[in-house]
């Protein structure tokens, strides 16, 4: 088993791109009201349009907040590509929320980033990763 989270977002197309550009992932799907997201050919999170179709479950775009509670969590034996990445984005700093840092009880490097839905982002290195991060700008 392995988890494939699912976020309900306003602009499925930006976020994907969001996503691309972020964390390197693919399009898996493709269109304006659902998206796969990819990591080397598997699908490691889903992206749906609010009110697109009748879920629910799934709340509403009015809601409070955008998961609270939850961080969608990405761990990478390549952190420092994809710090390289997201520093390179125009306007990455409206983006990061902390880091990049060292996380001495994961032992590992991370960076915490808010997507344009404003769900929180972690991007991880792997477990003992501890090579100390320098400062964003």
């Amino acid at each position: 088993m392995s988890p494939q989270p699912l976020i309900s977002v306003r602009d499925v197309q930006a976020s994907s791109r969001w996503y691309h550009n972020m964390l390197g992932l693919s399009c898996g799907h493709g269109g304006p009201e659902y998206e796969q997201l990819l990591a080397d050919g598997r699908m490691v999170m889903q992206l749906h349009a609010w009110d697109v179709h009748e879920h629910p479950h799934l709340g509403s775009a009015d809601g409070q907040g955008r998961g609270n509670g939850v961080a969608l969590w990405f761990q990478t034996e390549h952190f420092d590509q994809a710090l390289a990445r997201i520093r390179a984005q125009t306007g990455h700093a409206n983006h990061v929320l902390e880091g990049p840092m060292v996380n001495p009880l994961a032992r590992h490097r991370e960076i915490w980033l808010r997507d344009p839905d404003g769900y929180v982002v972690v991007v991880a290195g792997a477990y003992g990763d501890l090579v100390p991060a320098l400062p964003f700008g």
